[in-house]
């Protein structure tokens, strides 16, 4: 019996010990990706950009600049300030406003005329900020496509 009573007494501490190191505090790079992409009247774009944060804990996201391609047609820099918390392992959307570049707009007009789908990139940077922590800049880059949503003419999702 006192063979017995050593590893359990063992086994038992370490459950203990287990338990009162609290939760892990995981910090993961974020993505970013369009949610919904709005051909405004001025010829604008307003950018729904989907933010995820895979962390364990909230982040503060601050600066976005994501260079965006769309087709073959470099669209210009979607830059901006996010300004918002995102809990742990959620997402948030910010709305950017973009002039895309004129290849762009022609890319998105046929595609929206022709009621097909197009790719898009982004690639460059998200500023976020761990609670507790200091702030660091994520690389990001994301390949999808968008397509037109139906009944709502110059969106795309």
């Amino acid at each position: 019996m006192g063979r017995l009573r050593n590893p359990i007494l063992v086994l038992l501490c370490m459950a203990l010990a287990a338990c009162s190191s609290g939760p892990v505090r995981r910090v993961s790079e974020p993505a970013a990706s369009i949610q919904q992409l709005t051909v405004r009247a001025d010829g604008n774009w307003s950018v729904e950009l989907r933010i995820n944060n895979f962390s364990s804990i909230p982040m503060r996201f601050d600066a976005i600049a994501l260079h965006m391609n769309l087709g073959s047609a470099q669209a210009g820099t979607l830059q901006g300030s996010a300004g918002i918390s995102v809990g742990p392992e959620s997402a948030d959307v910010v709305t950017l406003t973009h002039a895309p570049t004129s290849a762009a707009r022609i890319a998105m007009a046929d595609a929206l005329s022709a009621n097909r789908s197009i790719a898009y990139e982004l690639k460059g940077t998200l500023d976020a900020t761990p609670e507790q922590g200091s702030p660091r800049t994520y690389p990001i880059e994301r390949n999808s496509s968008l397509s037109p949503v139906p009944g709502l003419p110059g969106v795309m999702r």
